[in-house]
Parts: C-alpha cells; sequence; structure tokens
C-alpha cells in the first residue's frame, strides 16, 4: 500500500490544483446569421460547451443541421417570407456581379441593407423576445455570433449578464474595436492585404495601400457604431429604466472574443489583448464521422483521387450564368478523378456523368478528411479553408463577395492553392489550373506542413473555448482582462491632450524666451549704445580757437 502514496498524493495534488468547473450553467446563443456557414461555426462553440455539461439555448433564424443533443435546444424564429424573398434575391445579385467587400461596406451607409433590416426585424420576433421579456431562464452568459448585428449586445443588457463575442473570420478592424487590438497599418495587414510567404513586413507600395483601407475601415467603423446604435436603441432601448445601459456601455461590457484564426500558422503575427482567444478549426472535427454509404461507396473506389466542390451556402448555382456552369460541368466531368459537387437543385443537374456525384447536403469536413480527397474547389469563405487547413488539402478558389477575395489571396500567397475569377472562365483555364494543382506536389506539400503548424497548439480550439468561457463564468465576466483602450476617448487614447500640452508649453516657452531675448538684447543694446556715445564725448578734443 505504501508503494502507491507517493502516486495517490500526486493525483490529490493535481486536483487541487485544477480550476474550479462551473457545472450546468445556463448559456444563450445568439447565432442569427442569414449564412449557414457561419451558424455551422457558432453551432461548434455551443456544441464543444454541451459537452462539457452546459445547457445551451440557440436562438436562431434557421435551423441548424446537426445532430440533437440533449443539452442543446434550439428555438428558430423564421424570418418572414418577403424577408426571406428580399435576402435570397440580394444574395442571388451579390453572388451574379461579385461585388467586392469594400463596395458591399460602402453601400451600408448609402441606401437601406436587406442583411442589417433583416436583423433588426428578427430581434422584434415574438419568440425572441419573449427570451428576455419572459424569461423562464436565468441565464449566466450570453454568447453573441458577430455578423454585422454588434447592436444585438442588447441580449446581454436585458438578461444583465456578460457577453462573449464570436467572430468566424480574419481578425480586421471592425473585429478587433471590439476589444481594443491594436491595428496600426504600418505592419498589421487590413482587409484583403495578404503578405508573399515568408515575408514579415510591408514594403513602401503595400503600406501605402494598407494605410488608406485602413483609414476606410476605421472611418466604416465610425458609422456603423451609430447605425447599431439606432438598431439598439429601436430594438431594446428602455426609457422607464434609467440604469438600463445604452449601446456604447455595452460595448464597454464585453468579456471575450472569440476568433476563428491560429495567429501562430496562418500569421502575420499581430499584437492582441488578452481578450482576444483564437479559436481558428474550432468546426473541424477531431475524429471524421462516417460519411452515407453511397458517399463513401464513391470516394473508396477512386484509383485517382477524388475533388470536393462546393460554393458554400449563400452562393447558389441557379444564380450563376449557365454558360459558368457549362464550363465547370464540361471541364469536371472530363476528368480521371471523381467530383463530388455540391448542387441544389437535383431536379436539374448540369449532366449525369459517371464520375460526378451531385448532393444537395454534403459532411464538408468529413470529406475533406477522407484520404482520397487530392482538391477542394471552395468559394474561399474562411470555415472551408480552415477545414481544408486542418486537413492539408490544396485548393482552388472562386471568391464571389465579402472577405472571400482576401481569403483566396492570401491562401494563394501562401502556396496553398489557386483562384479564379468565375465570372471570366474558360474551360482552358480551369483545365490547366486543376492540372496544375494536382500535379504539381508544392501546394500539398505547402498546406501539410501549413497543417502541423495548425494543430501544434497547448490547447485545442475546443479546449479554448472551454477553459475561456468557464474563465468568464467564474471571475464573473473577467472584465480585469480588458484593454485600457476600451475605455478612453478618441483624446485619451490618442494622446491628443498630452501631445496638445506639449505644443502649448512649447509655444509659451518659446514665447517666453522671445520676449526674454528682446529685452535683454534691447537693455544690453541700449546699454552698450550710452556706453558708445560718453566714451566718444569724453575722447572727443575741442578745437584750437584762432585769435
Amino acid at each position: 500500500m505504501e508503494k502507491f502514496l507517493p502516486a495517490c498524493l500526486l493525483v490529490v495534488l493535481m486536483l487541487g490544483i485544477q480550476p474550479a468547473i462551473i457545472e450546468g450553467a445556463n448559456i444563450l446563443g445568439v447565432f442569427n446569421s442569414h449564412s449557414p456557414s457561419h451558424v455551422i461555426v457558432n453551432m461548434a462553440v455551443a456544441k464543444t460547451l454541451a459537452d462539457r455539461g452546459h445547457n445551451i439555448t440557440v436562438l436562431t433564424q434557421m435551423k441548424p443541421k446537426f445532430q440533437p443533443h440533449e443539452n442543446i435546444t434550439v428555438i428558430v424564429a423564421l424570418p418572414t417570407p418577403e424577408r426571406e424573398r428580399i435576402t435570397k434575391e440580394y444574395m442571388a445579385q451579390m453572388s451574379s456581379q461579385q461585388k467586392s467587400s469594400w463596395s458591399f461596406l460602402a453601400k451600408l451607409f448609402v441606401r437601406s441593407s436587406p442583411i442589417l433590416d433583416g436583423q433588426y426585424e428578427w430581434t422584434q420576433h415574438p419568440r425572441v423576445k419573449a427570451i428576455y421579456e419572459n424569461p423562464q431562464t436565468k441565464y449566466d452568459l450570453v454568447i453573441l455570433g458577430l455578423m454585422l448585428n454588434d447592436f444585438q449586445l442588447g441580449f446581454a443588457a436585458k438578461l444583465r449578464c456578460p457577453v462573449i463575442l464570436s467572430w468566424v473570420g480574419i481578425p480586421m478592424p471592425l473585429m478587433d474595436s471590439q476589444v481594443g487590438n491594436i491595428d496600426d497599418p504600418a505592419y498589421v495587414p487590413s482587409l484583403n492585404v495578404a503578405l508573399e510567404p515568408g515575408q514579415l513586413t510591408m514594403g513602401f507600395g503595400m503600406r501605402f495601400v494598407n494605410f488608406f483601407k485602413h483609414s476606410f475601415l476605421k472611418i466604416v467603423d465610425v458609422f456603423m457604431r451609430q447605425k447599431m446604435n439606432d438598431y439598439y436603441n429601436g430594438a431594446f432601448g428602455n426609457d422607464s429604466d434609467p440604469e438600463f445601459p445604452s449601446y456604447y456601455e455595452m460595448k464597454r461590457r464585453i468579456s471575450l472574443l472569440f476568433y476563428n484564426y491560429h495567429g501562430p500558422s496562418e500569421g502575420p503575427i499581430r499584437p492582441t489583448v488578452p481578450q482576444s482567444i483564437e479559436i481558428g478549426g474550432i468546426q473541424v472535427k477531431e475524429k471524421p464521422d462516417p460519411l452515407p454509404k453511397d458517399l463513401a461507396e464513391f470516394l473508396d473506389n477512386s484509383t485517382e483521387g477524388a475533388i470536393l466542390f462546393s460554393l458554400g451556402t449563400n452562393a447558389r448555382f441557379t444564380d450563376i450564368r449557365p454558360q459558368i456552369v457549362k464550363v465547370l460541368y464540361n471541364v469536371l466531368s472530363k476528368l480521371p478523378q471523381l467530383v463530388v459537387w455540391k448542387w441544389e437543385d437535383m431536379e436539374n443537374t448540369p449532366g449525369n456523368a459517371s464520375n460526378i456525384y451531385f448532393s444537395k447536403w454534403l459532411p464538408q469536413d468529413d470529406i475533406l478528411a477522407h484520404p482520397k480527397t487530392r482538391l477542394f474547389i471552395t468559394h474561399a469563405g474562411k470555415g472551408g479553408i480552415a477545414e481544408a487547413q486542418f486537413h492539408g488539402v490544396p485548393m482552388l478558389a472562386f471568391p464571389i463577395f465579402g472577405d472571400q477575395p482576401g481569403n483566396a489571396e492570401l491562401m494563394a500567397k501562401s502556396g496553398f492553392g489557386l483562384h479564379l475569377d468565375i465570372l471570366t472562365l474558360t474551360e482552358d483555364v480551369l483545365e490547366e489550373t486543376i492540372r496544375e494543382l494536382l500535379q504539381n506536389p508544392t501546394y500539398a506539400a505547402s498546406v501539410g506542413r501549413f497543417s502541423a503548424l495548425y494543430r501544434d497548439r497547448p490547447l485545442t480550439a475546443r479546449q479554448s473555448v472551454v477553459y475561456w468561457t468557464e474563465y468568464v463564468l467564474r471571475h464573473q465576466g473577467a472584465y480585469h482582462l480588458q484593454s485600457p483602450r476600451l475605455h478612453m476617448g478618441i483624446v485619451a487614447r490618442h494622446n491628443l491632450d498630452v501631445y496638445g500640452t506639449l505644443v502649448l508649453v512649447g509655444l509659451v516657452t518659446l514665447l517666453i524666451l522671445r520676449l526674454a531675448f528682446r529685452y535683454v538684447f534691447h537693455n544690453v543694446l541700449g546699454a552698450v549704445r550710452g556706453h558708445c556715445y560718453r566714451t566718444k564725448a569724453t575722447n572727443k578734443k575741442p578745437k584750437d580757437k584762432l585769435f
């Protein structure tokens, strides 16, 4: 028995130093993005916490695709048919015209946006308002999925509990400002600015472009906050409660920001505050689920490997010009590889080639994990790129809108694949690009090296979510992690009062010196002149008189 005593003491000691476990916290997840891919990432956060034993209630505008969980309750508040029609038409227009992220952001303030208006309208849904007007549960925490909707911080204000933000994209000024991350344009790349592989700093030309992009986003951030403030007051304003926090007060009560990003592997290294928690790849399963039987047999029978083709959940092939779809089908149907193609309208596929498997829905992560998958043709959404990077699969990107062009550019510059413009695509260019990606081993080698870095972390993405969420719960919001920058006005934040004081002191000092110099110069010069006159008078000899 005595020989086991040291081991028993070690176990007791280790248990004693473990942080206290928060058991069964009630957490509200507000995941109302119109994009299913965003909901997938945020639901991965919810499932991770549910597996830990927490009780999760999810508010969403669509029914998420996930295995039912005993600790997850989903409340779906569907948009009105008219709102759904407007959103679909807007997304179809974005897909067909390939709007840049810059024009998208600029138009948010020129005219009404279906995305913003839809999110505001959703907060007025009776099933949504019932969460805080007639609460059946005392919530300990709110997790808000970000997508131009931070006015929904009002949920945490109404429920009087801490809030964690969850962002599915890469770091950018609009998100960095939420927690006070440093976004110096001299060395922190802005949206759609990608450094060359191995490059640590930006040259003059890139810094020049980065400065103007950064400045534009700063202006957008100012206007966005005003717009969000108006939405906040309209949705949650409560004039009868003088202690109800304002939108700007709630911005200063954010506990954490989860980024679907991993700095050491994705780079470049940037300064972040303790509130920024990297959970890149949270939606990637640690162990892939078995594929459906027919899909598994299709992939297993591949002798030349397989290609996964998906443009995500927002873009629809029915919204893309028919001649472009024909180009895609003509090239893919001739390949020796098998192709798994996500297609929405199963009654009207572009053809019936034996090497193409069409499906309305695909377990993307599980297919990328399959050993036969050799290439991923993607729209360059951050979630899909993260999954391909994790599994070491080269990519061909067809970016369409939003942050996708920047994601595609960064992916290509990192050596993980190539990107093409889907609106100007030709069969020759597509065939040549696919052949290059499949036959040139450098792409697979580059993304394979990245995969090793991406997986090498002190905590997995899931472990990070659990630890930091429970940290916030243990410390009642963990506001001690906040950057002082969040609580400073624009004058103090940029030291304008200090610089102004120094300039004023300098000007006053110069004025005093000038007056002193003039005084001294005037008196010294006067004394010298007086002395000269006296000397001259003394030394002057009288003239001889004539008789």
